[in-house]
């Protein structure tokens, strides 16, 4: 339970609005009450002024307010406007107060109510009595359930923006997961392609070393291909070592080396998928080139991860079409299908297929963009460059 002395925090606007509250009460009811009685002016300020700590020490404002009551009570003044100062401080210590205190507090409303009929309803008919309790008593017990309603929305709305807030740092820490996890992958396929290329060198220094006395034509053709493809894993390493941050050497056998999917991989794939069930349809448009292994891989696991997607989300009977179209300037890869797409709800859980597309394309320089179609269907399109940047 949070102690009464405690102040809660409380913003400037709020401060401010309570000051202005407190000031108009005391400027109305307590001058009101001033002209019907000196002394019981007097008591009026004693349960306005107090309201300008209303919310942050509601407790403390609602047993004084109260005090000051009782001695009102005590010393037979009568009712007078200030006396609203009771209802505001208990509305106050229901919205604000610690809540087995404000049970107690509408306790004390209750036996309030009692007071005030005996003492100032004393000489009426006993009809007359229990209209004033039970008006009275409504009204009491009104204010206070209406502060309680205030309380449990705004407790609601504080859990409900907590919450928020929680799933969003969860997300965030998914997609860092995600990211970190699809680096780790790429290093290893990088590793693998950057490996294959490096033997690719040894092999042809050896062979350049041993034909360089009988063939110096063959000799001049093995050092070609050795910088052409020295050159390319460069390039592809450049590209890795600005994105990727850690790397599991400890993971990496070299001694079971695995082949690089790429696009020449792709009809063996989605044969594959057709087996599963899935309608595909395989469109190859303009020149078809030979493609940087990473570019290549890029690729295949762009058009693996849409149909992965489709298989999971687009229903059954969904047809899907994978196209190449082999520009002048950059490979483009588009993953479509005509399933439920935009017509299914948003999922609380968006994945993380995605997040490793976009990240596989922009180490190859490309881009990634995916969204539901009009009229249903969903679409993945992957703008892959020939070139890859330098770098330093």
């Amino acid at each position: 339970m949070t102690g009464i002395l405690t102040a809660r925090p409380l913003p400037a606007r709020s401060r401010a609005f309570d000051l202005l509250l407190a000031g108009a009460l005391c400027v109305t009811a307590g001058f009101l009450s001033l002209a019907q009685a000196h002394f019981g002016g007097i008591l009026a300020f004693g349960m306005l002024v107090p309201l300008i700590w209303r919310r942050t020490h509601p407790e403390l404002v609602f047993f004084a307010v109260c005090s000051v009551a009782a001695l009102q009570w005590l010393i037979g003044v009568d009712l007078q406007p200030g006396n609203i100062g009771l209802l505001v401080a208990l509305y106050a210590i229901s919205v604000y107060g610690d809540t087995r205190l404000s049970r107690i507090a509408l306790g004390i409303g209750g036996l309030g109510v009692l007071m005030a009929v005996s003492r100032y309803w004393s000489n009426a008919d006993w009809k007359q009595q229990v209209t004033m309790m039970v008006a009275l008593g409504a009204l009491v017990f009104g204010v206070w359930a209406f502060g309680e309603r205030r309380r449990t929305r705004g407790l609601y709305v504080a859990q409900l923006e907590e919450r928020a807030a929680q799933l969003e740092r969860d997300r965030d820490r998914e997609n860092k997961l995600a990211v970190s996890n699809e680096r780790t992958r790429i290093a290893r396929e990088i590793h693998d392609v950057v490996a294959h290329g490096l033997s690719i060198m040894i092999v042809q220094a050896d062979g350049g070393l041993y034909a360089a006395d009988q063939s110096p034509a063959a000799a001049k053709k093995a050092l070609a291909t050795i910088g052409d493809t020295g050159r390319a894993s460069l390039t592809e390493m450049r590209k890795m070592l600005g994105l990727l941050k850690q790397d599991e050497p400890n993971e990496l056998d070299p001694n079971q080396p695995r082949p690089q999917p790429g696009v020449s991989s792709l009809p063996e794939l989605i044969d594959n998928v057709r087996e599963a069930g899935l309608n595909v349809t395989y469109d190859v448009t303009g020149q078809p080139r030979d493609l940087p292994a990473l570019l290549g891989l890029t690729a295949y696991r762009i058009v693996q991860e849409g149909l992965t997607n489709t298989l999971k989300h687009a229903g059954p009977g969904a047809r899907t079409c994978v196209k190449l179209d082999f520009g002048r300037e950059m490979l483009t890869v588009v993953v479509t299908d005509d399933g439920r797409g935009a017509g299914v709800a948003p999922s609380s859980d968006p994945g993380h297929g995605l997040v490793g597309m976009r990240q596989r394309a922009s180490v190859s320089g490309g881009t990634v963009s995916a969204g539901p179609k009009a009229g249903g269907g969903y679409e993945v399109i992957a703008k892959l460059p020939y070139n890859l940047p330098t770098g330093e």
